[in-house]
């Protein structure tokens, strides 16, 4: 066998090895009383969870571990009644160093009615919940989070990832300390902060907050939104997409680089090369821009 063929063959087991599923040494698997419109909690140590919707009127989870005795390791408890369903789940031996020395790699796969109010707590592990008509609320300790296709309010928190909202029919509210936000197609309004990446924004209806202490924002307005809002960054540029014809009026400035719009700014304006205020049409509610380490960028959709 000469070189370039053994090569195509370790890229090709390396392929395989990765579209392969992980080996989970133990499952647990539970079918719970939830009926659509109720309420789910789940309250772990450690653990990546994963919530899709369904039109069943039952909570089904599925709980796997790399450990053969998760079981006798974590103390795992069920609640259940037609409107609420509980799990609790702590290790029942436990120290500081447990998560590097002593992993459990423990997953949830949890299905739920659609229209079901969600509480997730993880103390260490990502979170993706897709598919939901209700309310959700998320947080987790180590992980990224993402949430897809809700129409309902989201609130997500996580100290060690990034966040994705997309596809979401509710108010937005997401934070990190560790990583980027991205949000696309939120149907309503968006807060958004971290002190460690940069703000994505694409396609939100409503009056938008993002703030960033570590990198840059980009947001695109939906067609017809005039409802304004606040975007700051100290540690990046801004760039804006607005509608043309939205009544706004607008305070742009920097303290590290110029202010530029290519839409016209009416009114009483102050334009200098780091500051520009005055109103897009007739003005309306306030769009605030400030960055303290870069450029601002202001363009029709």
């Amino acid at each position: 066998m000469n070189l370039q063929s053994a090569r195509s063959c370790l890229v090709a087991a390396g392929l395989l090895a990765m579209a392969a599923p992980a080996w989970a040494g133990s499952q647990l698997e539970k079918t719970l009383k939830l009926e659509p419109g109720g309420r789910f909690v789940l309250e772990v140590d450690e653990g990546s969870v994963d919530v899709m919707g369904s039109d069943q009127a039952s909570a089904n989870v599925v709980v796997t571990s790399y450990a053969r005795d998760f079981q006798d390791r974590v103390d795992l408890n069920f609640e259940e009644d037609p409107g609420m369903v509980r799990i609790r789940a702590r290790r029942r031996y436990w120290n500081p160093l447990s998560f590097l020395f002593d992993p459990l790699d423990m997953h949830y796969e949890i299905r739920v009615p659609k229209s079901t109010t969600l509480e997730i707590r993880t103390g260490g592990g990502g979170i993706r919940v897709y598919s939901m008509a209700g309310y959700a609320d998320l947080k987790t300790s180590g992980g990224p989070i993402e949430v897809s296709h809700v129409a309902g309010d989201v609130r997500a928190h996580t100290s060690g990832g990034g966040v994705r909202a997309e596809e979401i029919q509710g108010q937005v509210e997401v934070g990190t300390s560790g990583g980027g936000i991205e949000a696309d197609s939120i149907d309503g309004g968006l807060t958004a902060a971290t002190s460690g990446g940069p703000i994505r924004i694409n396609g939100v209806t409503g009056r938008v907050e993002a703030h960033t202490s570590g990198g840059s924002i980009e947001a695109t307005f939906s067609k017809g939104d005039a409802h304004g809002g606040v975007l700051e960054t100290s540690g990046g540029s801004i760039h804006v997409k607005v509608d043309p014809a939205a009544n706004l009026d607008l305070d742009a400035s920097s303290s590290g680089g110029g202010v530029s719009s290519s839409l016209r700014v009416n009114g009483n304006t102050s334009f200098l090369r780091d500051t520009l205020r005055g109103t897009l049409g007739t003005g309306g509610n306030l769009l605030r821009l400030h960055t303290s380490g870069g450029s601002i960028r202001i363009d029709p959709l």
